[in-house]
């Protein structure tokens, strides 16, 4: 069954996703208010960096041009060039590189995900930010007015690019991905978490996230289900493997731990 999209009716906006599995995974939508609070963050950034670029430019033009006549033409042909690389590729290489996050996003703790809850790809990254140009016009004036009036608060460029912003996870102030210690009966997955998937590990990173907004018995459920699959997948069978959390929780770890050496 393809991912279905739903918005939840309380006062804070949720995009519910529906898996394959059958489980419903909910993301709190970031409103115009936390968006706008990351975008001024990230325009003072580029701005520092553009002043800092035009700064060198205009001190060492002088100098080079007593030694090399075309100095400062060049000097200014780079300057524009890094300036219009800071404009239109500020927020796609970050939030590829950052897995949907810029340094004004991590800073109000949002994130931008695909429609269907995975990481964006690069392509959607550069798609989204390729429509900033329609957006910004007006100090961002049609991207506000687009994220007011869209059940998922979208701006243009996230219409375009199937993606959303989302808040991050936290539970009771502090991010919430664990729930236990490692557990000495934790099974030895460090060889066999390579043939995981990434849509995979983002399925149990997505739950581990979201488990404690999912009603008990439905998380005990998907939490086994998840479990039985990627213990088929790793050949771990089911007597070997603590409780299903604790399972999927050391499953995360290792695949991380993987990607860190890799």
């Amino acid at each position: 069954m393809d991912p279905g999209l739903s918005s939840s009716s309380d006062p804070t906006e949720k995009l519910t996703i529906e898996t394959p599995e059958q489980i419903s995974l909910e993301f709190p939508l970031a409103g115009v208010g936390s968006r706008g609070y990351a975008l001024c963050l990230d325009t003072l950034i580029q701005v520092i960096v553009a002043l800092v670029v035009v700064l060198i430019v205009s001190l060492t033009a002088p100098d080079l041009e007593r030694s090399w006549g075309q100095a400062r033409n060049w000097e200014l042909a780079i300057a524009l060039f890094l300036l219009f690389c800071l404009y239109w590729g500020y927020f796609a290489i970050f939030e590829i590189l950052w897995n949907g996050q810029t340094p004004g996003k991590r800073q109000a703790k949002i994130r931008v995900i695909s429609a269907s809850g995975r990481p964006i790809t690069a392509f959607e990254g550069i798609g989204r930010n390729f429509m900033r140009a329609i957006d910004s016009i007006g100090f961002y004036l049609i991207g506000a007015v687009s994220c007011a009036i869209d059940k998922q608060n979208r701006r243009l460029g996230d219409m375009v690019a199937g993606t959303v912003v989302v808040h991050e996870v936290e539970e009771q102030g502090v991010f919430y991905w664990y729930g236990q210690e490692k557990s000495a009966s934790a099974p030895s997955v460090s060889h066999e978490v390579a043939a995981l998937t990434e849509q995979e590990f983002q399925l149990i990173e997505t739950f581990l996230a979201r488990r404690l907004d999912i009603p008990n018995l439905q998380r005990l459920a998907s939490a086994q289900v998840i479990a039985d699959r990627m213990g088929e997948r790793l050949r771990i069978p089911r007597e070997q493997r603590p409780s299903d959390e604790a399972f999927l929780e050391e499953v995360s770890r290792r695949y991380r731990d993987s990607v860190r050496r890799s």
